[in-house]
């Protein structure tokens, strides 16, 4: 019998580093007040729909690692492992890391100059990447390894798991699209995805489902002589963010700081005894 696997491919929750327009693949920041909320808002709606996931894998990037977390502690006991893998970070920015977002490009000076200038405009190409960082080609080599290596193992293993399989992979939204897209071409003949898999919300979710259709080679165990079969059931899927409250005087995009749950439940609690 095949083994059907689902994946679900959540984008983090939001960081504060996305409430700035400047590139943030490496670059660490952790999630704000509002992403918190939005992570907490999808751990509920997976628990109340009764998805139940098998494991959970992460970029190892704090706003993908934490929101991964708050997710677990919505799951039943007992918690799916959470695995944390570099092969699922973001899209790395090398010297443009941190610094502002600009989509214009002056043809009249150098790249070099823009950059001495400290502009970092939109690279064009797939091939095109900062001095020190990945193109979207490099990214695309990377999200085949992660299908090779983090995803394959649960869908070729039909032993490793009693009942079904369902992975979350929580990651970022431009590798998000890339390893969604590389997928999607392992079902054999097909092209390019990438023009109608736009960027996810945050915490928004896509969906795949995987089989093997056939093993091409049968004395072989490379994974490049597997035939899968791959659906794409969901899309940038944010059901839960609908009756979402932004927190007003931007509270909500400050870093999110669990010591001041505990100081505000402290001070709750001390105010209501006699």
């Amino acid at each position: 019998m095949l083994k059907m696997v689902t994946f679900t491919f959540i984008r983090h929750g939001q960081s504060t580093d996305n409430v700035k327009r400047v590139w943030a693949g490496w670059k660490d920041a952790p999630l704000s007040n509002h992403g918190i909320k939005q992570a907490t808002s999808l751990g509920n709606w997976f628990s109340d729909k009764g998805v139940h996931f098998t494991a959970i894998l992460s970029s190892t990037l704090d706003r993908a690692a934490t929101t991964a977390e708050v997710i677990l502690n919505h799951q039943p006991e007992p918690h799916p492992p959470h695995i944390k893998s570099l092969l699922l970070r973001e899209q790395h920015f090398g010297i443009a890391e941190g610094k502002v977002w600009s989509k214009r490009l002056d043809h009249r000076t150098s790249i070099e100059e823009h950059y001495n200038r400290g502009v970092f405009p939109n690279p064009v190409r797939r091939s095109d990447h900062f001095p020190g960082g990945e193109s979207r080609d490099d990214l695309a080599v990377r999200a085949e390894r992660a299908i090779d290596e983090l995803l394959l193992p649960y869908v070729l293993n039909p032993n490793s798991q009693q009942g079904p399989t369902h992975i979350a992979v929580i990651s970022h939204g431009l590798f998000i699209r890339e390893i969604v897209d590389a997928l999607y071409r392992r079902d054999s003949g097909r092209e390019r995805m990438l023009d109608i898999h736009r960027s996810l919300s945050n915490t928004g979710w896509t969906k795949a489902v995987v089989k093997v259709k056939r093993t091409i080679n049968p004395t072989s165990a490379l994974v490049s002589n597997i035939d899968l079969s791959v659906q794409i059931t969901a899309f940038n899927e944010h059901e839960h963010l609908d009756n979402l409250v932004r927190q007003k005087g931007g509270i909500g995009s400050l870093a999110h700081d669990p010591k001041q749950k505990d100081i505000r439940g402290f001070f709750a609690g001390a105010s209501s005894k006699p």
